[in-house]
């Protein structure tokens, strides 16, 4: 019998929704109504869970998923809302500003 990972939210968010359980830590995108598009807010409210995750020596895995219906259904490219900008770049900047 597998049961149920008991998530427990460690910060509310407007962008994203940030939880815990059993070493994981699991951030995803909650903006549903845009298809998850990031906006600047977005990238701070990631940026500030890494950085938690990465403090946190009971994390040993980082989830990143997204709340709202499967990507499958859109046919554009998933990009920066804001600015249009690949979403690409923007986790790359993110990466470069928290290194380690």
């Amino acid at each position: 019998m597998t049961t149920k990972p008991n998530w427990q939210t460690v910060k509310e968010y407007e962008d994203i929704t940030y939880k815990k359980c059993d070493g994981v830590a699991r951030i995803a995108f909650n903006r549903p109504e845009v298809r998850n598009a990031f906006r600047p807010k977005t990238v701070a409210e990631l940026f500030e869970a890494f950085l938690d995750a990465r403090e946190d020596t009971s994390i040993g895995v980082v989830l990143l998923s997204g709340e709202g219906p499967s990507p499958k259904t859109v046919s554009t490219p998933f990009a920066a809302a804001a600015t249009k900008t690949p979403v690409v770049t923007r986790a790359t900047s993110m990466m470069k500003a928290c290194p380690g």
